[in-house]
């Protein structure tokens, strides 16, 4: 029983989090437990989920991608200027990127070159991309696009729906999935993972590849909800990436992960911006607010945590 409750932490505790803050919000603003203020809470949403789970994969294999938002701001570009006349051309750079993606995986691993400095890098070429391909604010959803992200299914809102979608998806990628044992694998210990036979360049490409995936779809996302696009329209899905994945559970080492925690994370950090809103506190100080947040939940694992080791050792 305690092992099964201890496995399930990951995911309790930013559930719990995300309850409490949803509990305050209804609170606060009664009118939002509908339909309707469901869907304005958790509007944007989508897209930091995708975010979330780009950077997760990223942190599986023991790295961190400090360029998440400036490529997820470049794929909106892509997808505002070029899906709705030529799609073909859209498709035909969307994946030009994700091969680029790929091999900075796996320059990183064959060099041994620290994936922050590289990725910080990258940064400014995905963000001077995205400024060539859209100077100034502007551009279109293709209305399949739209259709999409404004759809009404009944009983729950779009955004939640997408956003369980998405947990299942990369739940049985990372965590059912060969690949996804294998990618963990490469987190925990690489070593052991090359003596098995399998290739740490290509895993670590592949990995790469899959959160450009995500990352692409949260852009495309992105913009179906907003309509255009704007080269730092995604800046800040960079430090809220990181933190979806930390308050879902998630490590900077090891290869543990949690792509459900992951999502509820980012659906959490979503809210906070919504809950502070109503507290009427400014936005210069919401993004230390989010912080705040952050920190008394990881506070609260960290004392769980230890509380559960020191019964093990009992």
């Amino acid at each position: 029983m305690r092992k099964t409750i201890s496995g399930l932490l990951p995911i309790l505790i930013p559930a719990l989090s995300l309850v409490v803050l949803l509990a305050a919000v209804f609170y606060m603003q009664p009118r939002a437990m509908s339909y309707t203020g469901l869907n304005l809470l958790f509007n944007l949403a989508v897209p930091i989920a995708l975010a979330t789970i780009a950077q997760m994969i990223i942190m599986a294999v023991n790295d961190l991608d400090l360029s998440i938002g400036t490529f997820v701001s470049f794929a909106a570009c892509v997808t505002a200027v070029y899906m709705p006349q030529q799609p073909l051309v859209a498709c035909a750079i969307l994946l030009a990127a994700i091969a680029v993606y790929s091999a900075l995986g796996i320059i990183i691993t064959l060099r041994d070159l620290p994936s922050i400095v590289v990725t910080l890098g990258m940064s400014f070429v995905w963000g001077g991309l995205a400024v060539l391909i859209l100077p100034a604010p502007g551009g279109q959803a293709p209305e399949w696009l739209r259709a999409l992200m404004i759809a009404k299914p009944p009983f729950v809102p779009m955004a939640i729906v997408a956003s369980v979608v998405i947990a299942l998806v990369a739940h049985l990628i990372i965590m059912r999935s060969t690949f996804g044992v294998l990618v963990r694998g490469l987190g925990g210990n690489s070593r052991s993972v090359a003596r098995a036979g399998w290739s740490v360049l290509a895993l670590k490409g592949g990995a790469y590849a899959l959160a450009a995936v995500f990352a692409v779809l949260a852009g495309m996302a992105l913009v179906g909800l907003t309509t255009s696009a704007d080269a730092n329209i995604a800046l800040r899905y960079t430090l809220l990436s990181i933190a979806g994945v930390i308050l879902g559970g998630g490590e900077f080492v090891g290869g543990r992960v949690s792509p459900i925690g992951a999502v509820i994370g980012a659906l959490t950090l979503t809210l906070a911006g919504s809950f502070l809103s109503f507290l009427r506190i400014s936005p210069d100080w919401q993004i230390g607010a989010q912080g705040a947040i952050l920190i008394i939940v990881l506070a609260l694992r960290l004392v769980i945590n230890r509380n559960s080791q020191q019964e093990k050792a009992s």
